[in-house]
């Protein structure tokens, strides 16, 4: 694994330009991503030949006449948003520690708002990830919860209400992976659950003060503590500084760049950062890795591939 002291690949705008200078060659890479062995045509069961139609955003069987459109069923579905633009958006959220704002995306491309929010929500809805559990014989792992609070809003006397505050926990393996999760509630209960079910046992278990994971010991794990009410913050190799790391990017994103993020799009947003994190020492550039993500949703089928519909919903 790369520690940081080999140079990290780049791809920067000049890459871009060059490998798309415009938005056919952007539906010819997106063609060649999604087929990399060839189009299997629905109606010549068979690997066939295809070539671009003109007049739309699909490639045509040499030998049938059957369509495949490569933007169906990904992100891009019926999106009226140049290939290329999309492209460009995920270049920008690749390039980026702390995030990009919906309305910065809407003064480079030129879009609406509504556009640019709706582009970054359906880029961060292909970013989540399943990761099993981290840490495990001879692996450090950090374990840290942080508090967003969230604006208040005011009533029309100028009195504040404010909400309750939103806690995440999370788990980082030293020099790996980090996994985050949205709790109700800060206890020991959901905390040493929490620790359960994503570290591994034999794991170093390296945390701060609270009483939530004092009793981690009896399941499998070596743990100690750093006491921040003390301004301990490293005892030798003790310390939550990664961790601590983490939610300093993703809380200086929220603020300064994003400004507020409701509860229901709140994963989208930490899938994001976790994405990032988790490629930070990869040997690929990180805009590849977005672009790895694009696929096919689950919930597309080809037209061929359909079966007889019922009369009540063809009419």
């Amino acid at each position: 694994m790369n520690n940081g002291s080999v140079r990290k690949p780049k791809y920067t705008l000049p890459d871009f330009l060059e490998q798309f200078p415009d938005d056919d060659a952007a539906l010819e890479w997106l063609m060649g991503f999604m087929y990399p062995a060839g189009v299997k045509c629905h109606v010549c069961k068979k690997v066939t030949p295809h070539h671009r139609v003109k007049s739309r955003k699909s490639y045509c069987c040499h030998l049938c006449g059957h369509h495949v459109h490569p933007m169906a069923g990904t992100i891009f579905h019926k999106s009226t948003t140049p290939l290329r633009l999309w492209l460009y958006a995920i270049f920008l959220m690749a390039s980026t520690r702390t995030g990009v704002s919906a309305k910065q995306l809407e003064r480079e491309l030129g879009v609406t708002y509504k556009t640019a929010w709706r582009m970054f929500k359906q880029i961060r809805s292909m970013l989540d990830e399943k990761l099993g559990p981290v840490g495990g014989e001879g692996k450090t792992v950090e374990v840290d919860e942080t508090l967003l609070y969230p604006r208040p809003k005011r009533d029309r006397e100028g009195k504040a209400e404010f909400k309750p505050k939103t806690i995440i926990i999370g788990a980082v393996e030293r020099g790996g992976n980090i996994k985050t999760e949205i709790i109700g509630y800060q206890n020991r209960e959901v905390c040493e659950g929490y620790v359960v079910a994503n570290v591994l046992p034999g794991s170093t278990l390296y945390t701060d003060e609270f009483k939530g994971y004092y009793w981690l010991w009896k399941r499998g794990y070596s743990h100690a503590t750093v006491r921040h009410a003390v301004h301990e913050y490293a005892v030798g190799d003790c310390h939550v500084n990664s961790i601590e790391g983490f939610w300093g990017n993703f809380k200086t994103g929220l603020r300064g760049c994003y400004k507020h993020c409701g509860l229901a799009y709140l994963p989208s947003y930490l899938n994001e950062y976790t994405f990032r994190y988790n490629r930070r020492f990869s040997d690929v550039a990180m805009f590849n890795h977005f672009l790895a993500r694009i696929e096919k949703m689950g919930w597309w089928v080809p037209y061929s591939e359909r079966g007889p519909r019922s009369f009540s919903e063809i009419v």
